[in-house]
């Protein structure tokens, strides 16, 4: 006697889910409810901001005055300044104002060496010092005309100028004696 097989029937689980689910859908959808953001959940995030805020706030504004005053030193220290003097340096141009900035103040002290010195070394200098002085300005004035340039320009005068800064140092520096 050959016995038939009978395979139990299983309730069909995924209709019942999928009409649970749109049962669901369909009620949120009255509601106003749409997707993860409801206005029950920003209800509930709003309560829990509300009581957390007060708390973290004064560690969230230190963390935040902190990072940026790292970063304030990193730039700082990139274009050779001190981290006071940043505010002047600004835009595309900075680290050139900041290299022009450092070759004037070399050549003060250059003038202060030339002054202490007699015979005609001291006058060459201060030719040099007064030419030198001269071009940093005219310098300075092409910095700040090339931020307004469009990009291949103003690269290609920024390259200018850096040629024009390095003879001044090399010069300068064999006049300090480096």
């Amino acid at each position: 006697m050959a016995r038939a097989v009978r395979k139990r029937e299983e309730p069909d689980v995924t209709s019942a889910q999928s009409r649970k689910q749109a049962k669901k859908a369909t009620r949120a959808e009255r509601k106003g409810e749409r997707g993860r953001i409801t206005p029950g959940n920003a209800k509930k995030v709003l309560g829990v901001a509300k009581v957390v805020s007060p708390v973290v706030a004064p560690y969230a504004m230190r963390a935040a005055a902190s990072a940026r005053q790292s970063y304030d030193r990193m730039r700082a220290r990139r274009l050779g300044v001190a981290p006071e003097e940043l505010g002047r340096f600004t835009g595309r141009g900075a680290a050139l104002h900041a290299r022009i900035a450092g070759d004037a103040t070399a050549l003060g002290d250059l003038r202060s060496r030339a002054a202490g010195a007699t015979g005609g070394n001291g006058v060459s200098t201060e030719q040099f010092a007064a030419t030198a002085e001269k071009r940093l300005t005219e310098l300075t004035s092409a910095v700040r005309a090339a931020e307004r340039m469009p990009v291949g320009r103003r690269r290609a005068a920024h390259r200018a100028v850096t040629g024009e800064l390095d003879r001044i140092e090399a010069d300068l520096l064999h006049r300090l004696g480096v």
